[in-house]
């Protein structure tokens, strides 16, 4: 089969991608191609081509019709949504199906669509992309669990290694074991021990990605009353998360049906992907887990990028994008940051990232009415869908903002996040949602103001640093916020013309 390209677009272009699985079959519209591009659709459809494959050879009767005809839905969407370049992705099923290039000259026959069909390692090496544009250091194994196969990639710090294909997706392994669950552990063993570089990954981490695992993530954070139900970004530590496995694999429909936080369309399949996941990790002993929301679609568009995009930060441009968007005066980010830097002189690259998008974000819910936007703050950058930053850094954004529009430390909902921070990096965010509030305060949000302005910090004060010809003045309520931040700083506090 012919695999059809796509081409760079410009940023401000709609890209999709139908990813046609072997269980399921989603389309993604994306706002643009460029380092983090947010999903504007999302629709999942559940038809089971790989359904009968090992027995038939062929792909499922009634998951071709299904499949057919939701792309005529999903071919009408992306017209009436302008996307300038769709690409359809194919992986095991169609590429293993003796059927498989009929089912994709179907599609290209009623629809005008051409299709990719993936090799094995061509989805590995896409799937891992999509961890690394979500995860730029990425550093351990990243293991992709589809409908009809696992694909395991080494990443070296944000580089692609080792990979192999394995047929263990759980439809394969449900026909294959006609349910049993020692046959289908048995097959699971023969198919790792392919994989002789796995035996070298004790203490690394691991990085799932699918459906099937993302779903045992999804479990243990309602089962533990995790204060925040993000997947992207949920550590656990290996043993937990195999235990956890081991669990779901020996539970029968009817109770994981009744189990909170359990996707009903994935009852039959998730315990055959619980046992791949136990006997992966039972096998490599990782040394944590780390999900990814991030997988083989956001890889295909993260490969089309050019080499000076992709090596942007997702983080940063995430951050820029929505104050280019959202704020009223401009992106203020990188004036904020430089104006704020003398309180936080000792911040190490992972601190300074945070500090940035935290002020790009600084003045983005301002639409809101005063007395709700501390809480609307929170609760949108606690849930909004960034990538390039684990949970603690989340948090850090959404106290620090919570603050910077006069949110209450007494707040539960506060409460119930800094424990995901430690002491000193819930300090870091105190500290700077208090003086974005004063340079606010100060400016106005007047890039000029804060350019004639300064702070400095010497001799236990912390000082504000005014122009002597009188053009920015301080006042009450500046005079008030100034003492909060030296509070907190447990400095003395001082205005002084310069």
């Amino acid at each position: 089969m012919q695999a059809v390209e796509s081409v760079p677009l410009s940023s401000g272009e709609r890209v999709a991608v139908i990813d046609i699985g072997s269980n399921s079959m989603r389309l993604v519209v994306f706002d643009g191609l460029k380092r983090a591009p947010a999903p504007v659709f999302n629709e999942k459809v559940f038809c089971g081509l790989g359904r009968g494959l090992k027995k038939t050879g062929s792909l499922s009767e009634e998951g071709v019709e299904l499949a057919l005809t939701n792309l005529a839905r999903f071919a009408g969407l992306v017209r009436s949504m302008g996307v300038e370049k769709l690409t359809l992705l194919a992986t095991a099923a169609v590429r293993e199906a003796d059927n498989g290039e009929d089912f994709v000259r179907e599609i290209t026959q009623q629809y005008g669509l051409e299709v990719q069909v993936l090799s094995g390692k061509a989805e590995a090496r896409l799937s891992a992309l999509g961890v690394i544009s979500g995860m730029p250091e990425a550093d351990g194994i990243m293991g992709d669990l589809g409908g009809g196969s696992l694909e395991l990639v080494e990443l070296n710090g944000g580089k692609i290694g080792r990979s192999a294909t394995l047929g263990l997706g759980p439809l394969r392994l449900i026909e294959l074991s006609h349910g049993d669950r020692k046959t289908a552990k048995a097959e699971i063993d023969r198919e790792l021990d392919k994989v002789d570089w796995l035996k070298e990954s004790k203490g690394r981490t691991f990085y799932p990605v699918g459906g099937s695992w993302r779903g045992l993530a999804r479990i243990h954070i309602k089962q533990n009353k995790y204060p925040l139900s993000v997947v992207h970004g949920y550590e656990m530590r290996s043993e937990k998360l195999q235990e956890l496995a081991s669990l779901v694999s020996s539970q029968g429909a009817e109770s994981l049906s009744r189990t909170s936080g359990v996707n009903r369309r994935r009852v039959e399949t998730l315990p055959f992907g619980a046992l791949v996941l136990s006997q992966l990790l039972r096998r490599a002993q990782f040394g944590r887990a780390v999900f990814s929301s991030c997988g083989l679609r956001e890889g295909h568009v993260f490969n089309l990028l050019p080499a000076k995009e992709q090596k942007k930060d997702p983080l940063i441009a995430i951050a820029q994008d929505i104050a280019a968007r959202e704020g009223r005066f401009g992106d203020l980010g990188q004036t904020l940051f430089d104006w704020l830097s003398p309180l936080f002189e000792d911040e190490d690259e992972t601190g300074s990232l945070l500090r940035m998008a935290t002020c790009h974000l600084s003045d983005f819910v301002w639409r809101e009415l005063p007395e709700y936007r501390a809480e609307q703050a929170l609760f949108r950058i606690l849930h909004h869908p960034f990538v390039g930053v684990n949970h603690s850094g989340r948090a850090f954004m959404a106290y620090a903002i919570f603050l910077r529009y006069s949110g209450s430390i007494q707040s539960r909902r506060v409460a119930s996040i800094l424990p995901l921070m430690k002491q000193k990096v819930a300090r870091r965010a105190q500290i700077l949602g208090l003086a974005l509030r004063m340079a606010f305060v100060l400016s106005g949000g007047m890039r000029s103001v804060l350019e004639r302005t300064s702070l400095s910090i010497k001799s236990n004060r912390v000082s504000l640093i005014l122009p002597s010809d009188g053009s920015v003045l301080a006042g009450d309520v500046v005079e008030r916020r100034l003492k909060a931040l030296s509070d907190v700083l447990e400095l003395k506090a001082a205005i002084v013309e310069a």
